[in-house]
């Protein structure tokens, strides 16, 4: 959920709490005027009354309201002792609305002529209640578009103040470290915004500096350690080349060529996984992956045959992906490689290709811890041709375009490739 919509949802609650509560209460507020109206005019519609028949000489008793507004009953004087007025609702039969309605009642006792008499006065609700129902109903269209306006307005508002925030978000998806792009942060009024601003145009120099003094190191250290390395084994190489070397010297300086070797291989491949998690290779295209695994296949043909493995390749359908074609090369190199090398004589290797997945299996007796599968200086066993970075580089390329790698065993060793469908 977006901050925006975040803070207007809570906004949006404390609103309703709080009109909610006003609602009832300026409701039965309204409610009680309504009725202490209605009570003030039945009380004075009893005065009237009352004075009316302390005029007559002679009290006419009525027992219902067909001829008025008020009936008049005689009552003993046991029963108008400790009376009291009260007021309360009741319906009537109206010949108008052809129906019960609703009316207000006022009872009261009064003394004439040392008699008593019970009067009843009554007024009708029908234009109360319709006026009550008008405002329970202007109230709820009030509250309903007060919300609605608050909430729209608030949007608006809060749109605006939280743009320079928006913005630096855009910014910072879009900024690449790797391409060397600056960017430019907008200025705000809030002096908030202008500190995170500034912390993050700190931050993002140091990171640059940093990333391009460690890029620095590592094609400088690469270079300054590949070029010894280089005149090493070739001067070893050489002194191999004399008549006078005996047998253990000449096997001594193969064992120091072949760990030289492996160091260089180690160094370039220590160089290269540096580079793919520094995020040095952003040119991409579309790689047909199929012909890419032919081409690889065809690269160790010779390798094959020698070590008389078979291979079965199924291309289901179609794979084509956006990577970068030589880390994408490296990728599949090292996959099919670690097959390789780690099968039998007469072995066999099975690849299948899909519209979005790519394996590979071959045989094994025994399972590779998972874990440490891909770590560095990881190795299934001692191998001086192996510099124990080659799945770690090809996790590494995996992660860097989301590509899911995993490892399962079911007497072979399985290999698979997840792409992204949309890339």
């Amino acid at each position: 959920m977006k901050l925006l919509n975040y803070t207007s949802r809570y906004f949006a609650w404390l609103l309703f709490f709080v009109l909610t509560g006003w609602a009832v209460i300026f409701y039965f507020q309204m409610l009680d005027e309504i009725y202490d109206s209605m009570d003030d005019g039945l009380e004075n519609q009893k005065i009237l009354v009352i004075d009316n028949l302390r005029d007559l000489d002679a009290v006419r008793l009525k027992s219902d309201f067909r001829d008025g507004y008020y009936t008049l009953n005689s009552i003993s004087e046991y029963s108008a002792k400790g009376f009291k007025d009260t007021y309360r609702d009741t319906l009537m039969y109206m010949k108008n609305e052809k129906d019960y309605e609703p009316v207000r009642l006022l009872e009261s006792v009064f003394k004439k002529d040392e008699k008593y008499y019970k009067v009843k006065v009554i007024t009708s609700m029908v234009e109360e209640d319709d006026l009550i129902e008008d405002l329970l109903f202007s109230i709820i269209w009030l509250y309903v578009g007060l919300i609605l306006s608050i909430i729209i307005l608030n949007n608006l508002i809060l749109k605006k103040v939280w743009n320079p925030f928006y913005n630096l978000i855009d910014k910072l998806g879009n900024f690449k470290i790797e391409r060397d792009s600056e960017i430019q942060l907008q200025e705000s009024r809030i002096e908030e915004f202008n500190m995170l601003n500034e912390n993050i145009e700190n931050l993002i120099n140091k990171s640059v500096r940093s990333y391009r003094s460690q890029k620095q190191f590592i094609e400088n250290a690469s270079h300054e350690l590949q070029t010894p390395l280089a005149i090493s084994i070739n001067k070893l190489e050489l002194l191999l080349e004399e008549d006078d070397l005996q047998e253990e010297q000449a096997a001594r300086i193969v064992s120091v060529i072949e760990n030289l070797e492996r160091l260089s291989r180690f160094n370039q491949s220590l160089s290269l996984l540096s580079k793919i998690e520094n995020k040095q290779f952003p040119e991409v295209e579309i790689v047909d992956i199929n012909h890419l695994t032919h081409r690889i296949l065809e690269s160790f043909d010779d390798f094959l045959r020698h070590k008389k493995i078979k291979i079965e390749l199924n291309e289901i359908e179609q794979l084509q992906f956006s990577i970068n074609p030589d880390l994408a090369q490296i990728f599949l190199t090292n996959l099919i490689k670690n097959a390789i090398i780690h099968n039998s004589a007469s072995g066999s290797i099975e690849i299948s290709i899909s519209n979005n997945n790519w394996q590979i299996a071959n045989p094994g007796d025994i399972a590779i811890k998972a874990k440490d599968l891909f770590s560095r200086f990881q190795s299934v066993q001692d191998n001086s041709q192996s510099s124990g970075l080659g799945l770690a580089i090809s996790k590494a390329i995996a992660d860097l375009y989301n590509i899911h790698i995993s490892y399962n065993f079911d007497n072979r060793h399985v290999f698979s490739l997840k792409f992204p469908l949309h890339n």
